[in-house]
């Protein structure tokens, strides 16, 4: 046997054991759901027999657990957090640090040009963000002081939930891979297959609960939370274009800063009521 197939063999008979005691079934009822013998079944947890490919799919499936990770991922090494979000069946990466490759298109110099999604192209942006026949169609752009080594995208943004940032404005985002580095209270462009295009100050909640907090700077609108698992993409704010000139609030200002100082206060709040419930 070869050393990574001896290697895939471990993890698997020690993830599917990992599993099998955190979900609380016996060998003999895991065996009964797959169709298989106890004997079998053991003889995988043990590492004597390799399941077939057809059976691993079905482990798979059984634990609510991607092939990649029941084969690749040393499950006891995870954090708690992440195997209890595992555990309710959100097998994503919600540790934020997946590889992401994003489509994107070049100038006759190969740089990384900014494309511009229109707001005709907004409603579409979710299912097409991938495509590179509809990513190379959107219009696109340079601005010569932004960083010509990083990714950037401008969004159309609607509604009046992030003054100063008006109905009607495009704000250009920086393409954010490791979500882990979000910073708490900073604006982001988050992407979600159903919420679609957003613009909202964000608060890093992944290790805690696999969630993303999201936040207006207008007190109208309610905070909520959005599931790892549903983001597409993630962009970090970086400038934006209003069609209109704003003329200065110092009122509307300062309560922005009132509100997003308390969303940080309930934020902190939450989460030290959430390891004392742990704690006990």
């Amino acid at each position: 046997m070869e050393k990574s197939s001896i290697q895939k063999t471990h993890k698997l008979r020690e993830n599917l054991r990992l599993m099998r005691k955190r979900c609380k079934r016996s060998q003999e009822e895991v065996a009964r759901a797959l169709s298989i013998t106890r004997s079998a079944y053991n003889s995988y947890e043990n590492g004597i027999a390799e399941p077939s490919i057809e059976l691993i799919i079905r482990l798979s499936e059984y634990f609510s657990l991607s092939v990649d990770k029941l084969l690749k991922v040393e499950l006891a090494s995870l954090p708690e957090s992440v195997l209890s979000q595992i555990e309710k069946g959100y097998d994503m990466d919600i540790s934020g640090t997946r590889l992401r490759v994003l489509t994107t298109t070049v100038n006759t110099e190969n740089e990384d040009n900014i494309e511009l999604v229109p707001v005709n192209a907004k409603a579409g942006y979710t299912n097409g963000y991938a495509d590179p026949e509809f990513i190379k169609v959107l219009p696109a752009f340079n601005l010569p002081f932004l960083n010509p080594g990083r990714k950037y995208r401008s969004f159309p943004i609607s509604g009046d939930s992030m003054p100063p940032v008006a109905d009607g404005a495009y704000v250009t985002g920086e393409y954010l891979q490791n979500w882990q580095l979000i910073k708490n209270g900073h604006p982001y462009i988050v992407v979600t297959q159903n919420e679609g295009i957003v613009f909202k100050v964000v608060y890093n909640q992944i290790n805690d609960s696999g969630t993303l907090l999201l936040c207006s700077t207008n007190p109208q609108y309610q905070p909520y939370e959005v599931k790892v698992g549903d983001v597409l993409e993630i962009w970090k704010f970086v400038n934006y274009i209003n069609p209109r000139f704003e003329e200065p609030n110092p009122h509307r200002d300062q309560l922005t800063d009132t509100v997003l100082d308390l969303q940080k206060e309930m934020l902190r709040i939450k989460q030290t009521l959430k390891k004392l419930d742990e704690h006990h």
